[in-house]
């Protein structure tokens, strides 16, 4: 395929993909069962930190967090007593438990209590010299876990300096960040851009990429997305990570 023709057969299965009708069988589904922003995001961040395995499993279990949190994540975040978050010791998702979870209600406690948002915790300072994904999603991993915090809470964040591809959080940036008209994604914040975005990369879309040319690197690890968003970049330098919708949609729904 030349570039030409790469990007138009991207072009079409991106418009396939990129549509609400899919919503239903995603995890973006959890998030979107909220109104307010602040329930958006907390809901949409913690639905993508336990965004591993099957993805009925995954909305399965993140409603359940949800439910436990009286469907109001925000209000139970920032308000709740030791008490009301005694349930929360008995979720479970693959390796990630109720020991995790409270921790995380905490660090989110305390990120808001200090920036006002999450959109801040990721983004502030938010200088363009500063706005490298990697960078970012190290630097909230630093910030989330400055609380004492059992070793293994950690392992539930990646760190791009480390290697980590980061796939969950990426896909969180997507959901926030990117604005179309299609009604996926929610583009609620403003203080990073669409372009600014790294493409979420996993086994499955990392073998659609290598298939298609888009990628050479062997291993998906941070390199990996940094050589897959550039060569998306040079299809959409405005929004690069559209582009997640087709490889991940080939990967899921045509296995090639």
């Amino acid at each position: 395929m030349t570039t030409i023709e790469l990007k138009s057969f991207l072009d079409y299965k991106t418009d396939l993909y990129n549509r609400r009708e899919f919503i239903s069988d995603d995890p973006v589904s959890v998030p979107h069962r909220f109104q307010k922003k602040e329930d958006i995001e907390i809901s949409g961040f913690l639905t993508a930190v336990i965004s591993w395995g099957q993805r009925k499993t995954i909305i399965r279990n993140a409603r359940k967090w949800m439910a436990l949190m009286e469907d109001s994540p925000y209000d139970f975040v920032m308000n709740s007593s030791a008490d009301d978050q005694k349930p929360l010791f008995s979720f479970v998702h693959r390796t990630f438990n109720g020991e995790d979870c409270l921790y995380f209600m905490h660090s989110l406690r305390c990120l808001y209590q200090r920036f006002g948002n999450l959109e801040k915790a990721f983004s502030h300072p938010a200088g363009d010299n500063d706005l490298h994904m990697g960078r970012i999603l190290s630097r909230l991993k630093q910030r989330f876990f400055e609380s004492p915090h059992l070793p293994r809470t950690a392992k539930h964040l990646p760190d791009p300096v480390r290697g980590s591809a980061a796939k969950r959080m990426n896909m969180f940036l997507r959901w926030m960040v990117r604005s179309d008209d299609r009604g996926v994604d929610f583009g609620l914040w403003k203080q990073i851009r669409p372009d600014q975005l790294c493409c979420p990369l996993d086994v499955h879309s990392g073998n659609i990429a290598r298939k298609l040319g888009l990628l050479t690197r062997k291993y998906d690890d941070w390199n990996a997305v940094e050589e897959l968003t550039r060569a998306l970049r040079c299809m959409d330098p405005a929004d690069p990570v559209r582009y997640d919708f087709a490889l991940f949609g080939i990967g899921m729904y045509e296995n090639p």
